[in-house]
């Protein structure tokens, strides 16, 4: 079964909630390989507090770096460098769907030669874009969309988180890539409003995979 790699348009755009929700939605396991900033907590103990199954296993971070910054700054920062070959050979071991959470987007450097890009293929993993909806998010979406179909990266869809103009069916037909999902704004997030956001989601996953 490959795994489920969540990537976005940039940073700060709610791929962490997504990746609760879809989580919650397959009780799939999750793992975020690399976490950049940690003052604040992590984006692993975020979906562990937010997962309403018992079947999810979160799987601790491969490089936990304290700078909050793009990994290949926070790395050496610490002493120490990102090899795609070291997160390869730690792939979780497991018989459930797992998702894979990123750090930025597609063309955040990992390392002085090698990008997130690199990483996903790599991993040969199916790919949910998430973008969130607000000023410039047609360019970034469309932008990551040409690089992922260049590269001829396996994508599943678009899940769009906020609501701003309401882009997500035009960004969707201009990409080519389904819509599978648009999380609307939630003014509280907790484990019962990922369940329900989940449960909604869960047929439309379903289909695609």
């Amino acid at each position: 079964m490959k795994p489920i790699f969540i990537t976005g348009t940039g940073t700060d755009v709610g791929k962490t909630l997504v990746a609760a929700i879809v989580t919650e939605a397959l009780k799939a396991d999750y793992w975020k390989p690399i976490q950049a900033g940690c003052s604040d907590g992590t984006d692993s103990l975020f979906v562990a507090n937010m997962i309403s199954n018992n079947k999810t296993k979160i799987y601790d971070e491969l490089y936990l770096l304290k700078m909050p910054a793009s990994p290949h700054l926070a790395a050496p920062a610490e002493g120490r460098k990102i090899k795609i070959k070291e997160i390869i050979e730690h792939l979780p071991k497991t018989k459930n769907q797992l998702i894979i959470e990123g750090a930025g987007g597609l063309m955040v450097p990992l390392n002085k030669k090698k990008l997130m890009l690199n990483l996903i293929k790599k991993l040969d993993a199916k790919v949910i874009i998430v973008s969130k909806n607000e000023l410039g998010s047609i360019n970034h979406s469309l932008l990551t969309a040409e690089v992922l179909k260049h590269e001829h990266v396996n994508v599943l869809g678009w899940i769009f988180n906020e609501e701003y103009k309401n882009y997500q069916e035009e960004i969707g037909a201009w990409s080519g890539y389904p819509v599978i999902a648009s999380v609307k704004h939630l003014p509280l997030i907790s484990k019962e409003t990922i369940k329900a956001e989940a449960e909604k989601m869960l047929p439309k996953l379903k289909a695609i995979l």
